[in-house]
């Protein structure tokens, strides 16, 4: 709020701004729309395109504006006083993150969330395998926020980053490995890998 605090000292707008000036103003600064005397669908619709926040602005909203707003940012969502589904899909669309502004989630909205960010998934109300498997394609890292893990959710994680392997759980984790000896010392590792180094000393020559 500073930031625009002082584009406003910079404008020199005054309140009660109408007609013209008011249409300059929101198209600098849509939060300006606050000091706008008497709002037009124009004036609110030019408002929202420059910056979605100013939708909380907006004294009679429209469906077609709060899609603009939310177009431009979808945190805006949260200043949506009737939310549809077409509203949220494009909300999330523009940050999946905007997913814990959705009042009523759906499967569509939650993988389209997960989708444009992975982080969108700890504010799934109601995970699926589906919705779990696109957040962690899009970032690894989330496994962290998957309620019931499965082979086949982990393999992707780690897949998408190596680092995941911290967040599988125990019971998964343990069956993909193995213990070999290398010079009386025990490790743990994959099975593939084992594999993998058997094929290695396996094919060198002496």
């Amino acid at each position: 709020m500073k930031k625009y605090y002082e584009e406003w000292k910079r404008l020199n707008i005054k309140k009660n701004l109408t007609g013209v000036q008011a249409m300059e103003a929101v198209k600098q600064n849509g939060c300006a729309l606050q000091y706008v005397q008497t709002q037009t669908e124009a004036i609110c619709m030019e408002a929202v395109e420059q910056n979605g926040y100013a939708l909380q602005y907006v004294q009679t909203q429209t469906e077609a504006i709060c899609m603009e707003a939310v177009k431009q940012d979808g945190y805006a969502l949260q200043y949506v006083q009737t939310q549809t589904e077409a509203i949220c899909m494009e909300a999330v669309k523009q940050n999946g993150c905007a997913l814990q502004y959705v009042q009523t989630q759906t499967e569509a909205i939650c993988m389209e969330a997960v989708k444009q960010n992975g982080y969108a998934l700890q504010y799934v109300q109601t995970q699926t395998e589906a919705i779990c498997m696109e957040a962690v394609k899009q970032n690894g890292y989330v496994l962290r926020y998957v309620q019931t893990q499965t082979e086949a959710i982990c393999m992707e994680a780690v897949e998408q980053n190596g680092y995941a392997l911290r967040y599988v759980q125990k019971d998964i984790f343990t069956k993909h490995l193995v213990e070999v000896t290398i010079d009386g010392e025990q490790f743990e590792i994959s099975k593939e890998s084992a594999r993998s180094f058997k094929e290695s000393i396996n094919n060198v020559k002496l």
